[in-house]
């Protein structure tokens, strides 16, 4: 094999910089239009392997918590009420919610991200909330935990590639949290960031995204009740490949705005960048409210295939939280706001 040295590489050799973006924004895309193809195949993988899943359901979750906690037990708060945000659709199984996981900060396969995921140890754990508040201040996971009583919400999960689940989260509205460091008069937005660590998170290792994941709300968005932070799922500590120790839930958006591993918050003035706008500002828009009217420019988002169904459903306008959130955006244009 030939290395050139630096000042032997001419001009011409050099990828130019769109070229390198355009060739990554492909490689991109046909993960995701793959894993879009892939999901009604991926599920009924799922469901032919059911019965030996729910054997190894109790070995797999008592694994899984101490992954999660470091061997020292489930943490604390747990223990949740049902919740008036509840939905009554039947909720999706544990061994799907768990095994069917987009993550990439493990894998781009759905299917590998629990196995990429098992070693992750989320315990000690920081969350770090900062910017335009009166009262900064970084809270240790079980103290973050304690901050208001856990709650079991049941909502509907909408992916923006066209599948949903009905997951039944354990934590408190986002809103608990923003009142203990007292956002300031100029804060506008609420951005989130997911760790950083490629040794604990492999997937890292590559440029699929630009590293580490960010999202963002805006400020009453991040206030309303519906918008949570969840720590625990069926009753019991958060998967990591479900995002532990901490993620954001916010069910009337595309499931990626919900973002996992949360180890910084931040108030700001203005509207923040957000990972998948960075990559593909024409496919995936700031909002990216649950919209059927409004397509992906490569599939449409008219119906969806709700996991543990065959044959698909419509999908609801905000995902069926319509009544709860349509005020947020009176006013607004939600196509030109995508």
């Amino acid at each position: 094999m030939l290395i050139k040295k630096d000042e032997d590489i001419k001009g011409s050799e050099i990828t130019d910089k769109k070229t390198y973006l355009n060739r990554r924004s492909f490689i991109r895309g046909a993960i995701l239009t793959g894993t879009v193809a892939a999901t009604g195949t991926l599920y009924r993988t799922l469901t032919a392997s059911s019965r030996e899943a729910s054997s190894r359901r109790k070995k797999a979750r008592s694994s899984e918590v101490e992954s999660v906690t470091g061997g020292q037990g489930a943490p604390s708060g747990q223990a949740a009420t049902p919740s008036e945000y509840s939905v009554t659709d039947p909720q999706t199984p544990y061994e799907d919610i768990t095994h069917y996981n987009n993550f990439y900060e493990f894998s781009t396969d759905k299917g590998a991200v629990a196995d990429k995921a098992s070693g992750f140890v989320a315990k000690p754990w920081t969350v770090s909330v900062e910017g335009l508040v009166a009262k900064p201040r970084v809270f240790d996971i079980d103290d973050l935990i304690k901050l208001s009583p856990a709650e079991e919400r049941i909502y509907r999960l909408r992916c923006v590639e066209g599948w949903s689940m009905i997951i039944p989260w354990s934590g408190f509205s986002l809103s608990h949290l923003l009142d203990q460091v007292q956002p300031l008069s100029n804060a506008a937005f609420v951005q989130f960031e997911t760790l950083y660590d490629p040794q604990r998170m492999p997937g890292q290792r590559r440029s699929v995204l630009e590293w580490p994941y960010v999202e963002g709300l805006r400020l009453d968005e991040a206030l309303h009740p519906l918008a949570m932070l969840a720590s625990g799922l069926y009753g019991e500590a958060l998967p990591p490949q479900d995002g532990a120790p901490i993620r954001l839930v916010v069910p009337w958006k595309y499931g990626f705005k919900s973002i996992k591993s949360i180890v910084k918050i931040r108030l700001v003035d203005k509207q923040p960048a957000t990972t998948w706008n960075i990559d593909a500002p024409n496919e995936y828009g700031f909002y990216s409210n649950v919209n059927p009217e409004v397509d992906h420019p490569r599939w449409s988002q008219a119906t969806e295939r709700r996991i543990g169904e065959f044959g698909r459903r419509k999908t609801l306008m905000f995902n069926g939280y319509g009544d709860q959130v349509a005020s947020l955006y009176s006013g607004m244009d939600l196509r030109a706001n995508f």
